[in-house]
């Protein structure tokens, strides 16, 4: 998958499409130890899912489950500085 950085941090009209928007927020941030399956799974079957990723990797979002991938995942996604 190719990520692009560079599109505008504050683009978010892939939230009006994104599965999550019809979700509590509990459900993508969950307390620490919780299980991030159910997030995954529903991002998986989001429309907007890479748009997601992209503002999440753009905005350095730290926290909860965004385009599917948690916060180590991401982090694995920087690049090295």
């Amino acid at each position: 998958m190719s990520i692009n950085t560079t599109a505008a941090s504050t683009d978010t009209a892939w939230y009006d499409l994104a599965l999550c928007a019809q979700t509590g927020p509990g459900f993508f941030f969950p307390e620490p130890g919780s299980s991030l399956r159910d997030a995954k799974r529903l991002c998986g079957a989001c429309e907007g899912r890479t748009a997601c990723l992209e503002y999440a990797l753009a905005n350095d979002e730290r926290f909860g489950v965004w385009g599917g991938l948690s916060e180590s995942e991401r982090l694995a996604l920087r690049p090295r500085r």
